[in-house]
């Protein structure tokens, strides 16, 4: 009886290779890079939309959509035209959309962050949810001192105060620090 052939040894990293199904769902998109989008477009707004806002209301075709950031946006047209136009024009019909310049600003910046991968809805969302995790992050919110008070109050201070006489700690005389007396 004959041996066996070995099998033909595969390779650790093919050439060409394929790779299998994706997971299950929708794709994924990064709600940071959406927010930090919108950050973006929010400070291109702010800089244009007095002379964006009034060519822009008065758009009814991508074609004018695009000629309004030509006009109204000169410097920062690249960053939305043509490839927004369609999706400009979709916000600007939202039944949604604010009446009032900061509202206005910040819901187009939102809409817009998601340059339609996804929809403007959800873009909004996400860029709420961001705000909100931000909101939340830790940081300080007061630090004290331990302060000895010329009127003898010996403890910490209260609003970078004597709780005692309401003597303020001042930050500015001298480089007197929290590390104690200078000692130059």
């Amino acid at each position: 009886m004959p041996k066996a052939k070995k099998p033909a040894r595969q390779p650790k990293k093919p050439l060409d290779k394929v790779f299998g199904k994706r997971s299950r769902g929708r794709p994924g998109v990064r709600a940071s890079e959406i927010q930090g989008r919108a950050n973006n477009y929010k400070f291109i707004f702010n800089q244009v939309w007095d002379r964006l806002w009034p060519l822009l209301s008065g758009a009814q075709s991508e074609g004018g959509v695009t000629s309004a950031f030509q006009e109204g946006a000169s410097p920062y047209t690249q960053n939305f035209m043509p490839a927004l136009s369609a999706l400009v024009l979709t916000v600007l019909n939202d039944p949604q959309f604010p009446k009032r310049r900061d509202a206005q600003i910040k819901f187009m910046a939102d809409s817009l962050a998601g340059v339609g991968l996804i929809s403007p809805r959800r873009s909004r969302d996400i860029c709420s949810e961001e705000r909100a995790k931000q909101k939340r992050a830790h940081h300080i919110i007061r630090y004290e001192f331990h302060i000895e008070c010329s009127c003898g109050y010996k403890g910490n201070s209260r609003d970078h105060a004597c709780p005692k006489c309401g003597t303020r700690i001042s930050f500015a005389s001298g480089f007197y620090s929290i590390f104690g007396p200078d000692s130059t």
